[in-house]
């Protein structure tokens, strides 16, 4: 018989390995170009975007402001510049940004220019947090569960 050991996590992935994948990265960020690493920012926002439409978790709400101010914090520029270069007062674009109006698809389009990503995603913020918000009020779930299909078919068997 053959004494076959286990694979565990630890022997492919451990602190050591971590240690070492950490200094090859970092040796090489600093051969990076400011351009480079610029575009890895901008790919790191992104992703975190993707990551908070994707994610099903109803933790923390984060505001299309939220990555806006992310993206102005990684360019050096302020959200009055921002607006300028949008054509729109300041305090009309904050409206927006914090969801006190909804995002028009003039906006989007500006954003998503802006940001060099999917203008999907901004839609799709806006849409998660705002059903984020019906799910944390109790009594709304409650409301809309006499629109199960179940009742439906309950109803046409009587």
């Amino acid at each position: 018989m053959h004494n076959i050991k286990e694979i565990q996590a630890t022997d492919i992935w451990n602190k050591e390995k971590a240690g070492n994948l950490k200094d090859f990265i970092l040796s090489h960020s600093v051969k990076q170009s400011k351009e480079q690493l610029l575009r890895n920012e901008l790919l790191s926002i992104q992703y975190q975007i993707e990551d908070y439409i994707e994610n099903d978790s109803h933790g923390k709400i984060l505001r299309v402001l939220d990555f806006v101010k992310m993206y102005l914090k990684t360019l050096n520029v302020t959200q009055k510049k921002l607006a300028d270069l949008f054509e729109m007062k300041d305090s009309n674009l904050h409206k927006y940004l914090v969801g006190e109006r909804k995002l028009n698809a003039g906006l989007v389009l500006k954003l998503s220019s802006f940001s060099h990503t999917n203008p999907e995603y901004w839609l799709r913020v806006e849409v998660k947090n705002e059903l984020i918000e019906i799910i944390r009020e109790k009594e709304n779930i409650k409301k809309y569960q006499k629109y199960d299909y179940r009742n439906l078919l309950a109803a046409a068997e009587e």
